[in-house]
């Protein structure tokens, strides 16, 4: 992907360097890659196990430190998000609305959130309670090293689904799915989640159709990373790595060839009329 020099944005904290302090989510430490891509991978909100500690120190646009290769991720991830504001803020007018731009939180080990406390081992999360994506960049290295699902466009399809999340909280969406899953099962709780986390990847295709369609970023294999990121972090497939079985009922992401199918169906119609996941679950 065409990346370098381009425009980042300015809705970026990068907190890395910076401890959020308390009670990391999940244990910690001790916390296995398959845990935190099976519970929070593309994750919707993050989950509240306490209360948010006071404002922290943050480093408005990305910062530089001693870690170049990490400093030009952040770079590239400030990159995407710019694209992402581009591609959304002419949806939202084209459709006779404004867009309210999210913030992206960069930062290492643990931070803070109005969701609670963001941890590595919560993987990147968007919290509609401050209406910003949580990112700890070490992420992109697990994706690639520990499943194969490597690329600039693997890492962009991240970022694009939680900004996704966000598309979803300002047109009410995220609002319904809680609503309705306070009276529901887990199982059927669970297909909500799962079609929240599936029209998400939908809006992450269709920010990749706009993109080249404005920008002319997109190369050759760019397209083929996004749908190998998405096949690798399948529920029915982690759930194969993780226990050698597979119980749909525990979805709440979707299956590898779900989650592939709606990505490129928003990648190659550019059309979010296209995005009803819940009515296909039914």
């Amino acid at each position: 992907m065409k990346w370098l020099g381009r425009r980042e944005s300015g809705n970026v904290e990068d907190r890395r360097g910076f401890s959020g302090g308390g009670m990391a989510i999940g244990g910690g430490i001790g916390v296995t890659i398959l845990y935190l891509l099976f519970n929070f991978i593309f994750g919707g909100d993050a989950v509240d196990l306490s209360q948010p500690s006071s404002d922290q120190t943050t480093q408005n646009g990305v910062s530089a430190t001693t870690n170049s290769s990490e400093d030009e991720m952040a770079h590239f991830a400030s990159v995407m998000l710019a694209d992402n504001e581009d591609v959304w803020n002419k949806i939202f007018a084209d459709n006779g609305s404004s867009y309210t731009e999210p913030s992206m939180v960069l930062f290492n080990q643990q931070t803070s959130s109005a969701c609670g406390y963001a941890s590595s081992a919560t993987g990147p999360f968007y919290c509609p309670g401050d209406q910003k994506v949580y990112l700890d960049l070490d992420f992109f290295n697990e994706l690639k090293n520990r499943f194969g699902a490597s690329g600039d466009f693997a890492n962009a399809y991240v970022i694009a689904h939680e900004v996704g999340h966000h598309v979803q909280y300002l047109m009410g969406t995220t609002e319904k799915v809680s609503r309705a899953q306070q009276n529901l099962s887990k199982a059927e709780a669970n297909k909500l989640s799962v079609a929240l986390e599936l029209q998400a990847d939908f809006y992450a295709g269709v920010w990749a159709h706009y993109d080249q369609q404005m920008k002319n970023v997109i190369e050759a294999g760019d397209i083929d990373e996004a749908l190998n990121a998405a096949n690798a972090i399948g529920d029915d497939r982690l759930q194969k790595m993780s226990t050698g079985t597979v119980a749909p009922d525990a979805f709440t992401h979707g299956t590898s060839e779900q989650r592939m199918y709606w990505f490129k169906l928003g990648y190659t119609s550019g059309d979010i009329s296209k995005g009803n996941t819940f009515d296909k679950l039914k």
